[in-house]
């Protein structure tokens, strides 16, 4: 029988059905750990009996293929796929499989509450009265203010909602989006420097570029808007985290909300932790039961049908 390897302690944890799914498939589901994400050496000494893997943000490189000799398909319990070298999974011949729109209303909701919580230091009131204190923190109204929104995808234009509801001007950047598109859901086409030069907040939706520069590098960071706030609810990859805090630090920038980062767990020195204005959360925009729930489905029937013999429904790159 078939061993499908579970990496992730997120999979179906709110959800009976995926779990349904891959028993009554046979597909043997296998998770070593359900506390926390599978250590790289763990992964190792498991994968050799692997028919299928459903990975969380593991990086599965080409060598953790090679010692997968009965590995059919890889599963992405998310949408992005950019810890996984597909190129090495498809001249292997195992299909990726992710679960597009699982979370996306999870996630941009999220998003809009991290935007809303750093305008009005909802965290920093938290810490003070939790402390003792009792601060009247000031911050902006959302309502006339310009975000700009990097990626436009289903999250970005599901925060575009939202964000017009709030009376929000609206500016987009997507190279792959057509600018009649982006106006079609009230945004004004922008390249993304003009963008950041404008916006009163900036919100990251797109992938990370694989050559590891970060798209807000040093000098992006400090041409945004003086005042600007930052959310990140995409990947960390996409920010110079250490810039990032020393221009917090500077007053150059109002704020960041961010649930991603380069290293997660954040380490315990990075200078996040400490940057004034600044939110930080658990990499836990898509932890909703609802996506949790579909998430799983979605990446489970997938697995059952490359088990079978099938072709995915939902196959990456």
């Amino acid at each position: 029988m078939p061993t499908t390897l579970i990496t992730t302690p997120t999979f179906a944890r709110h959800a009976a059905r995926p779990w349904q799914i891959l028993a009554e498939a046979g597909a043997g589901p296998l998770r070593p750990r359900e506390d926390g994400a599978l250590p790289t050496a763990e992964l190792l000494a498991h994968i050799g009996e692997a028919d299928a893997l459903i990975v969380g943000m593991d990086p599965i490189t080409a060598e953790v293929m090679d010692v997968a000799p009965r590995l059919k398909v890889i599963a992405k319990h998310g949408v992005g796929v950019d810890t996984i070298d597909v190129a090495a999974a498809r001249a292997r011949g195992i299909p990726v499989v992710c679960a597009p729109g699982s979370n996306s209303r999870a996630v941009a909701e999220y998003t809009f509450g991290l935007l809303l919580s750093a305008a009005r230091s909802l965290a920093g009131s938290h810490r003070a009265v939790a402390a003792g204190e009792w601060p009247k923190l000031f911050g902006p109204e959302l309502h006339g203010r310009t975000l700009g929104i990097v990626g436009f995808g289903r999250i970005g234009g599901l925060l575009a909602g939202y964000a017009r509801a709030f009376g929000m001007v609206l500016l987009a950047h997507d190279p792959y989006v057509p600018a009649a598109d982006l106006r079609a859901h009230g945004a004004e086409p922008a390249t993304l420097d003009a963008l950041l030069a404008r916006a009163d907040a900036v919100s990251l939706h797109c992938p990370p570029d694989p050559s590891g520069v970060p798209l807000l590098d040093r000098a992006r960071l400090t041409s945004m808007k003086p005042g600007a706030i930052l959310v990140n609810a995409a990947r960390g990859g996409l920010v110079d985290e250490h810039a990032l805090a020393e221009l917090l630090g500077s007053g150059h920038l109002g704020g960041a909300a961010l649930d991603a980062f380069g290293v997660e767990p954040l380490p315990a020195d990075h200078p996040l932790r400490t940057a004034p204005r600044t939110l930080l959360t658990s990499h836990m925009a898509a932890c909703t039961p609802e996506a949790n729930q579909a998430m799983g489905a979605m990446v489970a029937e997938d697995v059952v049908r490359v088990l079978s013999g099938n072709a995915p429904r939902h196959q990456a790159g």
